[in-house]
């Protein structure tokens, strides 16, 4: 790749993880100033984008994401710090995981709710069977500091889409930071389901494995059906785009 192309492919990515940060504050699955959402770069270097320690999710443009080395430290000046401790989860999913061009983490009410359930992520709607036997779960080891826990969270990933932190939060991966996100969209929706779900304290109804496993086929284009949707990701995206260029174009800057 030329140095133009190279140039020209990390402002896209700038700007689509800015408005992947965007979008996590307009949706209210923001922790304060913390979490992470990490975005690899193209080429033999590790180098990846991440957000100014300091800075709100809804600050963020594409200018001022930090470019830090799999170690968690800038590469390139930046007048804003980096949080090397925040990315332990980040790089060690993304040094096991070549498919994982994005990692996205939250703190939220549902998905904390959710991770400290014994039974985790229950198949009640269909938004939490795109998730059904796709979802790792990674036992709480306290505030992730310590690297030795960073093998133990490849093997509790796997080659899921997700992972629920136990007693913790969310994460979602994806080949693309939209990717990342709309997994996350719909990850954080499950859990509001189930927590509302809960509430009404009646018994729930929980489908058959075999509909359920069926159901997260069909909404990852796997299984036998007599129509597919596979715009659907790609057009939910653009709607986001959209709704980002009424809200708060400057993510591009």
């Amino acid at each position: 790749m030329s140095a133009e192309a190279a140039a020209a492919e990390e402002l896209r990515l700038r700007r689509e993880l800015a408005a992947v940060y965007r979008l996590v504050a307009h949706f209210r699955m923001t922790d304060l100033i913390f979490t992470h959402i990490s975005q690899r770069l193209p080429g033999p270097e590790h180098h990846f984008l991440i957000n100014p320690y300091g800075l709100l999710f809804e600050e963020i443009t594409a200018s001022n994401l930090v470019k830090i080395d799999l170690d968690g430290n800038a590469v390139e000046p930046s007048p804003y710090p980096v949080n090397p401790a925040g990315f332990v989860i980040h790089s060690a999913i993304h040094a096991a995981r070549p498919d994982a061009h994005c990692v996205l983490h939250t703190h939220t009410k549902a998905g904390c709710a959710v991770a400290a359930q014994q039974g985790g992520l229950l198949p009640l709607n269909q938004m939490s069977m795109e998730f059904h036997n796709r979802v790792g779960y990674h036992d709480y080891e306290g505030v992730a500091l310590n690297l030795d826990e960073q093998a133990r969270l490849v093997a509790d990933i796997g080659t899921h889409p997700a992972l629920i932190l136990r007693n913790h939060g969310l994460l979602t991966v994806g080949g693309s930071a939209a990717q990342a996100f709309l997994r996350m969209y719909y990850l954080e929706k499950a859990c509001e389901i189930q927590v509302t779900a809960q509430a009404g304290g009646a018994a729930l109804v929980v489908p058959p494995d075999e509909v359920c496993e069926y159901t997260a086929r069909q909404l990852a284009g796997e299984a036998d059906a007599d129509f597919q949707d596979d715009d659907a990701y790609d057009l939910a995206w653009a709607a986001m785009l959209r709704l980002l260029d009424r809200i708060a174009p400057d993510y591009k800057d």
